[in-house]
């Protein structure tokens, strides 16, 4: 089987992460987000994994050889020139996806975090015999959203109605299909829609079904929902792998500490976290619902919660780090520093607090 993961352009709402590395290559629970799909992928069997990118191919290509290895899969990159929307880049590759075996094949959104039900919404594929099948999502506020308008018994898509006014129902496009190669037909060469423009025609055909992903979900391409991601996929590895999470009575909470960090002495942590390779956290620090990049040092008595410090970076001693902050690529905060919701580009020194949240350039 193969896949094609829509990695699409720049990344701007989770800058100045992403102006360090393309926005699949940020960490997520340790690991680049794309990661966390492409094992999903290779865990059913999926051998090819072709990349739409529009944005640094080479720097993604690159960074997935070795795993390409590793993994004994195959990655490659479809560059658009143009930015062709989320049906164009299927035309684009269409050389790549399609073979002799008339298999279907995966299309995931490169932002979302999921269990990645794939081998279910293998079956359900099979056993309803349409030509696409789409994972949808319960959420609280659906006129935030496209609604995905079904048949509760079936699955089959009836309609799908753009940010409704009034309720039509509460499940959403989770960005995640299978599609057999004749969709490809449908698809021409151009910036066009899969959501607004291909599904809803399938849909008129009845030839359009949607599976209620189980378990959690989130598009975390942005800090605040990058943050809820976490929270939501740390729960679900304390069901699926409690072994994988650190424990012991400095820990509140699911908290994901890597092998080569190092926590000191009356530090409380959690919960959750997750605190990368090679991170130095000293002795008396706070962390709780943040992200601690490769390479990070946390100095003594520093207090951070719900924010993004990235790779490289240093917090300093009795600092309070809170309210979204975010850290680009090696930003240095000074000793005794606040900083309430500040984003910080990479490469800066922060010498006077930042009291309300704001850009620093």
């Amino acid at each position: 089987m193969k896949a094609l993961i829509l990695v699409g352009g720049f990344g701007t709402r989770l800058r100045p992460l992403t102006l360090s590395v393309p926005k699949p290559l940020v960490d997520f629970a340790n690991k680049p987000m794309i990661l966390h799909q492409i094992e999903a992928l290779k865990e059913i069997g999926v051998t090819e994994v072709v990349l739409a990118i529009n944005y640094q191919p080479e720097v993604m290509l690159n960074f997935l050889k070795e795993y390409e290895a590793k993994l004994g899969m195959k990655i490659t990159c479809s560059q658009e020139t143009e930015p062709l929307g989320t049906a164009g880049p299927l035309a684009l590759a269409r050389h790549k996806l399609i073979d002799d075996s008339g298999e279907p094949f995966f299309v995931l959104n490169s932002d979302v975090i999921s269990e990645y039900p794939l081998a279910e919404m293998i079956q359900f594929h099979k056993s309803h015999g349409g030509e696409a099948s789409i994972m949808v999502t319960k959420v609280n506020e659906p006129s935030k959203y496209g609604v995905v308008v079904m048949d509760e018994e079936t699955g089959k898509v009836e309609k799908f109605v753009e940010k409704p006014k009034i309720f039509v129902g509460n499940k959403i496009n989770a960005g995640i299909y299978l599609l057999n190669p004749s969709v490809l037909d449908r698809i021409q060469l151009r910036p066009t829609s899969i959501e607004k423009e291909v599904f809803p025609r399938i849909a008129a055909e009845q030839k359009l079904h949607a599976m209620v992903l189980p378990g959690f979900w989130m598009d975390i391409g942005q800090p605040r929902d990058y943050i809820t991601g976490l929270r939501l996929y740390l729960d679900s590895l304390r069901k699926r792998s409690p072994s994988s999470l650190a424990a012991g009575p400095h820990i509140v909470g699911n908290v994901l500490v890597h092998e080569s960090a190092t926590i000191g002495e009356g530090c409380l942590v959690g919960p959750d976290v997750a605190i990368g390779p090679g991170c130095v956290v000293e002795p008396g620090v706070r962390l709780s619902r943040c992200t601690v990049m490769r390479g990070v040092r946390i100095k003594k008595h520093a207090c951070i919660s719900g924010s993004i410090i990235g790779w490289h970076s240093t917090v300093g001693c009795w600092a309070r780090v809170e309210n979204m902050t975010i850290l680009g690529e090696d930003v240095h905060v000074g000793d005794e520093i606040y900083s309430n919701g500040g984003v910080v580009l990479p490469h800066k020194e922060i010498k006077s607090s930042i009291v309300k949240p704001e850009i620093v350039m």
